[in-house]
């Protein structure tokens, strides 16, 4: 597509009413030929309001909505672009909250557009190759916050009794792979890596236990922390995907607060779409956003909350 914006002063202007939203994401979702969303027939007919479709092939209507992240909401789709706007350019996020205000709907209503475009969001399946640097977190609250009757024994570090942890790669100058697991075993980080890196690739990590065997299947080098040891010379280091935690942790705290292990994942979802797409256009963000929209599916309320 041309449009090119800069501002949200800019992409208000282009987006300006509800016909404009409706014919640019019909371009879009229509890109590669009309198609039925129920049967996947490639000649549909139009109704007269422009709204509706009906397949010539199962007689099946549908909406230009249907089978998409927006499913049959009777949010309007510029409220939908929006949305995306914010969640795309806030490197923090934008809670429920905030968003409803801005956008014009209720925190429930918020919410639930949050976790669908969060769908959208879901990260590719490319493997990364190159200087790969690995690392985890664990996100949860801090025992010592809590009160003292209220401490479960035993679990500072790297325990996942109360806390959810999270296995991340980056490719340096590259993309970023993050995955919520029940543990960060030496098996369970082998099993990530082996998925998401190609072989020949070069490994850096810290000294963690969990990554004592990695050099069995890829050249790896690591650094001390525990020895206060944080870059070695040659490059041996994981200042980059600490840097990318760092900023995970700072939206986590700050914006979101509470991150359930139900939807962890969805959260860490977003952080990667926005830092994988830290050097692409607003405009080009945005319209990859709608295009992945288009694919991604319905996510029913009940799924979410059951």
């Amino acid at each position: 597509m041309e449009t090119k914006y800069k501002t949200l002063a800019e992409f208000l202007d282009h987006y300006k009413d509800e016909a404009t939203c409706q014919k640019y994401f019909e371009a879009l979702r229509f890109r590669d030929g009309d198609y039925c969303p129920h049967c996947g027939h490639t000649h549909i007919n139009r109704f007269n309001d422009g709204k509706r479709f009906r397949c010539a092939s199962c007689k099946q209507d549908f909406t230009i909505k249907t089978k998409t992240v927006f499913g049959e909401s009777k949010i309007p789709l510029r409220k939908w672009f929006i949305a995306i706007y914010l969640l795309t350019t806030n490197k923090k996020g934008i809670s429920s909250i905030n968003l409803s205000k801005q956008v014009g709907v209720t925190q429930k209503t918020a919410w639930f557009m949050d976790m669908r475009i969060r769908r959208a969001m879901r990260q590719g399946k490319k493997q990364l190759f190159g200087n790969v640097e690995l690392d985890e977190t664990f996100v949860g609250g801090k025992e010592k916050n809590k009160h003292f009757n209220k401490r479960t024994k035993g679990v500072q570090g790297r325990s996942n009794l109360i806390k959810t942890p999270v296995i991340g790669l980056l490719q340096r100058g590259g993309d970023m792979r993050a995955s919520v697991v029940d543990e960060v075993s030496t098996r369970a980080i082998e099993k990530h890596i082996i998925t998401n890196v190609q072989l020949g690739s070069q490994l850096y990590s810290d000294d963690y236990i969990g990554y004592s065997q990695i050099h069995k299947l890829y050249p790896h080098k690591s650094v001390a922390h525990g020895r206060g040891q944080y870059a070695i010379k040659g490059g041996i280091h994981t200042n980059s995907i600490e840097s990318f935690w760092a900023g995970f942790k700072r939206g986590h705290y700050g914006t979101y607060h509470v991150m359930s292990r139900k939807h962890l994942q969805r959260y860490v979802d977003e952080f990667v779409f926005r830092f994988n797409n830290r050097l692409t256009s607003l405009s080009d963000v945005f319209e990859n956003m709608i295009i992945k929209s288009a694919t991604g599916g319905t996510l029913p309320y009940k799924k979410l909350t059951k």
